[in-house]
């Protein structure tokens, strides 16, 4: 089961760790999805703001 995380900062340490990130926009909200090897990790977020968080990324993002 994927973990939701709502904290900026705590997704933005385990960016660090992951394979890849998945943006899945729809509407006004963004889905984020963090792949690590061992477990998915979620965040959701308003569409300007996720702008901001995917410029900060530290592995691949893949829009979905």
């Amino acid at each position: 089961m994927p973990a939701e995380i709502t904290d900026e900062e705590v997704f933005m340490k385990i960016s660090e760790s992951a394979i890849e990130c998945r943006v899945r926009r729809s509407g006004e909200s963004v889905k984020l999805k963090l792949r690590t090897p061992k477990k998915l990790y979620t965040m959701k977020v308003v569409g300007a703001r996720a702008e901001e968080i995917i410029k900060k990324l530290a592995c691949e993002i893949v829009e979905v």
